[in-house]
């Protein structure tokens, strides 16, 4: 069932994004997990309209937020005002209220309020002075972030950025999907006709379903060894965390149910590795001075671990 709704999902998209089928799935893993997804790229490679396509596929509520220097917390979480009216204080609710929430260019924002994401990435809720809000599931922040080099830009700090389920980057297109995209682009824009694939309650199921996909005792340990390793490695001043061993497990389970599998491969291991593990390593500052940046130690460790055979 998995699979025929990807299917469909996969083909939706592709209505308005043009040969990128790898992120695409990369993206509807992170739907199928419930997880957080950040996308890095240099301006203009297409990372905003991927986020509000998928958002227009899934048929959730979608709020986007552009994020600035000037942006305060209470702009992401809402505010209680004094409704004059009704004598009382109400609560007006932030753009974080929304099952997905795509935060643009994240890192021009300062780190008070990147960090008012926090809670709500972690914990799905938001505390306004002393009342606590759930948010509606399923929630889903898509952030979008330009390279630190650039300027204005400030860094993520290592807490948010485990929260992230993955981080992807789009890069730029071929020619051939390029001059695709132009023709694709002439006279319309296919994102404002999109119709949504499915619903709230049919992602709620699957993201129940995918825990039902098996991970055999020795796959299983495959993943935990290669996390430990990321922590003991030489060049790794802060390894992958636990959380980052969950989400492996997870998004490996996402991708065998998306190619129709009940069971996990070592591929998948494999696969999902650099996207889930790179983004929260911290390299020591002598491997950075060698030139050598986490997704080197991610393939490293990932060609190093033994792997684990005979998995059905």
């Amino acid at each position: 069932m998995i699979a025929d709704i990807a299917e469909r999902l996969r083909e939706n998209i592709q209505k308005v994004i043009v040969g990128k089928p790898d992120i695409i799935d990369l993206a509807l893993i992170a739907v199928l997990c419930e997880g957080h997804l950040l996308l890095e790229d240099v301006p203009g490679t297409g990372k905003t309209t991927l986020a509000k396509t998928i958002a227009a596929s899934l048929g959730c509520s979608f709020r986007r937020v552009q994020f600035t220097p000037d942006l305060l917390p209470s702009d992401l979480t809402g505010i209680y005002y004094f409704n004059q009216k009704e004598q009382e204080f109400e609560y007006r609710p932030g753009p974080l209220m929304a099952q997905i929430l795509l935060a643009d260019e994240i890192n021009r924002a300062t780190p008070r309020t990147q960090s008012a994401l926090l809670e709500a990435m972690q914990e799905r809720q938001v505390t306004v002075d002393i009342a606590t809000h759930n948010l509606p599931r399923p929630f889903l922040v898509m952030a979008t972030q330009n390279p630190i080099e650039l300027e204005g830009t400030f860094p993520l700090p290592e807490a948010q950025l485990d929260r992230f389920l993955m981080k992807v980057t789009l890069g730029y297109p071929d020619e051939a999907s390029e001059n695709a995209m132009l023709l694709r682009f002439e006279r319309t824009d296919p994102l404002d006709t999109l119709e949504s694939v499915v619903g709230p309650q049919d992602i709620l199921q699957m993201q129940e379903s995918i825990r039902t996909v098996r991970v055999e005792e020795s796959v299983r340990q495959y993943i935990v060894n290669v996390c430990r390793t990321t922590r003991l490695h030489d060049d790794i001043m802060l390894g992958a965390s636990p959380r980052a061993t969950l989400a492996l497990y997870r998004t490996c389970q996402a991708r065998a149910a998306l190619n129709g599998r009940d069971f996990i491969i070592p591929d998948d291991v494999k696969q999902m590795a650099p996207h889930v593990l790179t983004h929260r390593l911290v390299v020591n500052p002598q491997t950075r001075l060698r030139g050598r940046v986490p997704e080197d130690v991610v393939k490293e460790v990932v060609d190093t671990v033994a792997v684990p055979v005979d998995v059905a």
